[in-house]
């Protein structure tokens, strides 16, 4: 730890980094260390045969009780376990330290984040909030997103991903330091073009917009801005009645 450090420190003065940005560096430094004791999970896997790296990861998941936190997620419910290992060998590691944004309204969604341990927050565009904590998913939108911007070829194997990207809505900021497990963009487009045939079931779709705050708050926000429309337009329909009398 102390080498780490002052190769840190060392890089940190040569890029001339100021004071708030050093600090936060130390405290991101610290906690992952504190939670992989400085190992590079990684890395290490990459160099292990492909069968010993499935076995490791899926020892690993259980520890953390991982496959029970992505049955949390129904979609994954209606999955068998195949499809999930097929998920969760993909799975990366993340840290991030109170105060991080995994998500920022306007900037891209590229990863979908299972939250092991920690609390967030998530602000949408119009002000409103929710909690999110330890079991939790933040990012699932990118899935339908990914199956709705897409086309199956003849066989239902493949999918092929239009060039588009998606926008968050929203910002997911970090309430204190947060353990998560997560899936690049470029990761969950090669997943879903494996699982293409199961991904395009209605109920597994249907699930993810049912479970997923995101989709929750769109439709709530779609809901009000319909509402308000009405009212509009009932108002403007009596002051016209009223009017012509």
């Amino acid at each position: 730890m102390s080498l780490r450090r002052r190769d840190v420190d060392q890089w940190m003065r040569h890029r001339l980094l100021p004071v708030e940005l050093r600090r936060r560096v130390i405290e991101a430094e610290r906690y992952h260390w504190a939670a992989t004791r400085g190992v590079n999970e990684e890395m290490l896997l990459q160099n292990l045969p492909e069968d010993l790296q499935r076995d490791i990861r899926r020892h690993l998941f259980e520890f953390v009780n991982l496959f029970k936190l992505v049955k949390k997620v129904w979609i994954f419910n209606l999955m068998d376990e195949q499809i999930l290992d097929a998920f969760c060998e993909k799975l990366k590691q993340k840290i991030y330290i109170k105060g991080s944004e995994v998500l920022y309204a306007g900037g891209p969604v590229e990863k979908m984040v299972f939250i092991v341990r920690g609390k967030l927050e998530s602000i949408g565009h119009d002000g409103t909030m929710e909690a999110l904590s330890e079991g939790n998913v933040c990012g699932e939108e990118l899935l339908t997103w990914f199956l709705e911007h897409s086309s199956v070829s003849k066989d239902g194997r493949k999918i092929k991903i239009s060039g588009q990207h998606l926008i968050s809505n929203r910002t997911v900021r970090c309430l204190t330091n947060v353990e998560a497990f997560s899936l690049s963009a470029a990761d969950l487009e090669q997943v879903t073009s494996l699982l293409a045939r199961n991904l395009r079931n209605p109920l597994v779709q249907g699930a993810i917009r049912y479970q997923s705050p995101y989709w929750r708050a769109l439709a709530a926000t779609r809901i009000q801005v319909a509402w308000r429309y009405r009212q509009k337009c009932l108002k403007h329909s009596k002051t016209s009645h009223s009017n012509h009398s």
